[in-house]
């Protein structure tokens, strides 16, 4: 598929003459047809290596009187062209098309490290790097500075769009928080932005006289004769080789939008934020894991949770990445939020800032704030902020049951035929009942406060979250009432059977196990009438 690409740019350069405006053509004209794969851009990366080792092992030009004589052989002018000249258009090309198309998930790995490659040529040079105690970052020498200039976009542009995609990704995913952290952690190499902020300027000095525009630093050469001798000697102003670069792969309409801009600043500013609500949702995550974990019970086998209860759903997918997955993109975030503030200087006391408002992010009950939203005439309403939240999991609606808890689904660890039958038992019950329990729920005295603990359904709308398509809601109150389906839950099950069990060695019968039973619930519902003036009621 490489090749077809190859093939098909060299008869678009025939034809249609300009190096630039062949580039800008091809690159439309074949996006939406060529799908490459991930083995196709782990193929174009093991070239991109290979041919980064050959470049680098071109003997250095001597210094010696007799460097004039000296005449380089076509194996050595091969080398020193041989990225320039075959492979820089069409890998931009290239890469270009995988940034704008390559589907938001962690394949995109292999397209980043590929494109990562071909940023660090000195990583294939043959010296060594020197040997130390502790490990640190190693430096880009100053010889690569021709290499970066005339590579200008490759670092620049290509970085524009690795940031609106980084924007768009959950970077709670450790694999995404990992392809942040490598980016940063490339450019935030010594002395690589200072040399990338060089090139910028060498591209926006004013142009002096530049003739009819041939930007092509090696032009094709005529048929016949030596391939390599009908090239035009190489080109020594380094503003010229910049803009020759630049014009040569995007036209020279091309509007270039500085990396140390002011809109790619404040595009970092906006990762550096997401990078902070990232951190917090997953320390969010880690917290509810670690309760969860802790709650969890002898019982928890039969798939019955505190949460099921109620009818609510406080989970997320996430809690399924595990605590050292949480873990590793924390660090992996913590990482590169340092990387970027030393790339583009960012304020400490900004970030600072930015980081103690993402850290309000929970409200006074410990749990995050809704969406973002705004009110209206119909409620409220999510706006692009808020959804961008709820797709990213920063932030959730709590999913409750908001009807009568009587007649909610049948769930998975309640038996379907004693629920059926219990909630047929309550309802005759709570029909003859009804007036006794009301004037007996509506008296002031202890016996009224013990009536109204166990008898009155909490109010829903006190406790529940609300969607926000709709601002009015009627809550109803469905008055006192008796209410057994807690016993068709096979928790409750399970544990009358294990209570009767044990009764057994003490020789109790199962009449005398359940007076006893009753006998200390009772006991246990008058304990707790004292304190239910600061308690919700009880539900069952």
């Amino acid at each position: 598929q490489l090749e077809v690409l190859h093939y098909r740019l060299s008869i678009s350069s025939k034809h249609h003459g300009s190096p630039a405006q062949s580039s800008y053509q091809a690159l439309h004209a074949y996006q939406e047809s060529f799908k490459p794969t991930e083995e196709h851009v782990l193929v174009v990366r093991l070239l991109v290596k290979h041919l980064h080792a050959f470049s680098n092992s071109l003997k250095p030009e001597p210094l010696s009187p007799s460097a004039h004589s000296h005449t380089a052989s076509p194996l050595e002018e091969f080398k020193r062209v041989v990225i320039p000249r075959f492979v820089q258009e069409k890998l931009y090309i290239f890469l270009q098309h995988c940034f704008g198309h390559w589907p938001l998930d962690a394949s995109f790995r292999a397209v980043l490290e590929m494109w990562l490659s071909y940023l660090q040529p000195w990583r294939y040079a043959p010296e060594k790097p020197p040997q130390s105690a502790e490990p640190l970052p190693r430096s880009v020498s100053e010889k690569w500075a021709a290499f970066i200039q005339e590579n200008l976009l490759m670092y620049t542009k290509l970085f524009v769009g690795f940031l609106n995609r980084a924007l768009r990704t959950d970077l709670v995913s450790p694999k995404n928080a990992l392809m942040v952290f490598r980016v940063a952690k490339v450019f935030a190499q010594p002395n690589l932005a200072e040399m990338i902020l060089k090139g910028e300027q060498l591209f926006l000095e004013p142009e002096l006289v530049i003739p009819h525009r041939q930007h092509r630093l090696f032009m094709t050469p005529p048929f016949g004769g030596s391939f390599f001798s009908s090239w035009p000697p190489t080109i020594t102003d380094a503003s010229f080789k910049v803009k020759s670069h630049v014009y040569s792969l995007e036209g020279q309409d091309f509007q270039y939008k500085q990396m140390f801009g002011t809109e790619v600043r404040n595009l970092v500013l906006k990762l550096a934020q997401l990078i902070c609500q990232a951190q917090q949702t997953a320390k969010s995550i880690s917290d509810h894991s670690a309760e969860t974990m802790a709650s969890q019970s002898f019982f928890s086998w039969f798939r019955f949770t505190p949460s099921e209860m109620n009818g609510s759903y406080t989970g997320n997918d996430l809690d399924e990445i595990g605590q050292d997955s949480i873990k590793k993109t924390d660090e992996y975030l913590e990482k590169a939020l340092e990387y970027l503030c030393q790339i583009f200087k960012l304020n400490e006391a900004q970030l600072t800032q930015m980081m103690m408002k993402c850290g309000t992010a929970q409200d006074e009950n410990g749990k995050k704030q809704l969406p973002d939203c705004i009110e209206s005439e119909d409620g409220l309403i999510l706006t692009p902020l808020g959804r961008y939240q709820i797709i990213n999991g920063l932030r959730r609606f709590e999913v409750q049951y908001q009807g009568d808890t009587e007649l909610q689904p049948i769930r998975s660890y309640e038996n379907a035929t004693l629920v059926r039958l219990l909630f047929r038992l309550s309802s005759v019950l709570n029909e003859r009942f009804a007036d006794q329990m009301d004037v007996l729920c509506s008296r002031e005295d202890f016996v009224g406060r013990l009536c109204r603990y166990h008898l009155t359904n909490p109010h829903l709308v006190q406790k529940t979250r609300y969607t926000p398509m709709v601002k009015d809601r009627t809550s109803q109150n469905w008055g006192p009432r008796i209410s057994l389906r807690f016993l068709a839950s096979y928790r409750t099950l399970i544990s009358l059977l294990m209570i009767y069990f044990m009764a057994s060695w003490f020789y109790i019968g199962p009449v005398g196990c359940t007076f006893i039973i009753l006998i200390a619930y009772f006991l246990y519902a008058i304990i707790m009438t004292f304190f239910s003036e600061g308690w919700k009621p009880h539900e069952h």
